[in-house]
């Protein structure tokens, strides 16, 4: 859905988070961050604008899942600087 433009946002769990969010970075449009804490969930949208969160779901429990969800849901990229590097990130 998010690759399609259906969705803005998406959420993976896995129990270490690693295979889901190497797999969804392989599709067009999506950049998926891994996070395990709060101030990782803002930075992945804050300075690498993810449109996917993946959640290790073998280290996090459901109340700080949904905490970085929010988070995550809620922060805007940050542009300018980040811009660059984020436009070089796109699947060929």
């Amino acid at each position: 859905s998010v690759e399609n433009g259906e969705a803005a946002f998406g959420i993976l769990f896995c129990g270490s988070a690693n295979g889901v969010a190497i797999t969804a970075n392989k599709h067009q449009g999506i950049r998926a961050g891994l996070s395990w804490q709060n101030d990782v969930a803002s930075l992945i949208r804050l300075h690498n604008d993810a449109n996917l969160i993946c959640i290790p779901a073998r280290f996090v429990a459901l109340p700080l899942a949904q905490q970085m969800i929010e988070i995550f849901m809620t922060t805007a990229f940050e542009g300018g600087r980040h811009a660059t590097r984020v436009n070089k990130i796109a699947c060929s």
